[in-house]
């Protein structure tokens, strides 16, 4: 069982930046693959980004590239979100999710758990 906990949400302009952090705790270590996803209001939850630990491998939506950067820190179980250069669609709750392996994805159905969300608000 792994439980995590995202925090560092909260309201920002556009062209702010804000790091989020989802900390990590059970069964915890580098053999599963670690991403965040968002959710807007009557929106479907999408992929933003994702890291595999072996080897570091990070996998980004086109929509953040360039913007967003996912970084894992393995010794604090902790991985975090920094984003940059935000605009008003990026408003959303994010989460901070743990796959089923080690094989980063872009689907909802290949992470087994969650975490609570945290909500990020751009004003344009």
């Amino acid at each position: 069982q792994v439980q995590l906990v995202e925090s560092g949400g909260g309201l920002v302009q556009t062209g702010g930046s804000l790091r989020l952090s989802c900390a990590a705790s059970g069964r915890t270590g580098s053999s599963y693959a670690m991403g965040w996803f968002r959710q807007a209001p009557g929106k479907e939850r999408e992929f933003v980004t994702a890291l595999r630990w072996t080897g570091g491998m990070t996998y980004y939506a086109d929509s953040v590239k360039g913007r967003f950067t996912i970084v894992g820190d393995n010794a604090k179980n902790t991985v975090y979100l920094q984003m940059n250069s935000l605009k008003p669609e990026d408003t959303a709750v994010y989460y901070c999710a743990a796959a089923k392996g080690p094989w980063a994805t872009t689907s909802v159905a290949s992470y087994a758990y969650w975490g609570q969300g945290t909500q990020v608000t751009v004003s344009s």
